[in-house]
């Protein structure tokens, strides 16, 4: 079995997020990037597959050079190699295509890519690729287990899970669940040694039609001060519901 896990290079959550140029551009400067968490996920239940079912297990990402010390990580967890297609990714569409017009020329049995991002939390990427190569989908997926060609999938819903069966070929969105925290891969020295004999390809970027343009960014808005009541005294917040807040 054939897997290839999508790898976003994201900004960690503890980083101090700024813009530049009339807030037009993202600031990087001291920002902390690391694996999406959402495909850490998904790379660790391949390790699974690779150790367990003698999948091999590429990675990929569309990105500048910037995000080859991901990559270099990807490998070191245990990928047996990596591709990185040269362009700096400007939406989900784009990404989707360009690892589509991958996929032309390399084929593979299961593509693992996180739900989402925690960046831009677009949500898109995994079912286009899907859709663009008439693959079968499921996002959402906390489990999946393989049986010479059929999945079987668990996903979340509102109000529960549901519990899924298909055939390969398969793309899934993963999320936490997929394996368990605990299990996830912090690369040791002999794998970081290892990582420096894999093959790291550059692939230029394949032309593609952009569908958006990105025209400002701006933070969140601060919240205001809150005005604490006494549960006792309705009539001062039933009065500033009404005269202050003016929501009734």
């Amino acid at each position: 079995m054939k897997i290839l896990v999508c790898i976003s290079h994201v900004p960690d959550t503890t980083s101090r997020i700024n813009f530049s140029n009339q807030d037009t551009a993202f600031d990087s400067s001291g920002v902390q990037y690391v694996i999406n968490p959402n495909d850490e996920f998904g790379l660790t239940r391949a390790m699974w597959f690779k150790e367990k079912q003698s999948a091999s297990v590429d990675v990929i990402n569309v990105g500048t050079s910037l995000t080859e010390p991901t990559l270099r990580k990807t490998l070191a967890i245990g990928a047996d190699q990596a591709f990185r297609i040269d362009s700096d990714p400007k939406d989900g569409f784009f990404v989707a295509k360009q690892i589509t017009e991958f996929l032309k020329s390399n084929s593979y049995d299961l593509i693992i890519a996180g739900r989402e991002s925690i960046d831009y939390n677009g949500a898109m990427v995994p079912g286009m690729i899907a859709s663009m190569n008439n693959m079968n989908f499921v996002t959402n997926c906390v489990k999946l287990d393989i049986n010479e060609n059929i999945a079987t999938l668990e996903r979340e819903i509102d109000g529960g899970k549901e519990i899924l069966s298909c055939s390969l070929p398969l793309v899934i969105g993963g999320q936490k669940g997929l394996v368990e925290e605990s299990d996830l891969r912090i690369p040791n020295m002999r794998g970081i040694m290892q990582a420096r004999q894999k093959p790291l390809n550059v692939i230029p970027a394949f032309d593609c039609e952009l569908k958006t343009k990105s025209v400002k960014y701006y933070k969140p808005a601060e919240r205001n001060e809150v005005k604490l009541i006494p549960s006792d005294n309705l009539d001062q917040l039933i009065d500033l519901l009404h005269n202050e807040a003016k929501v009734l």
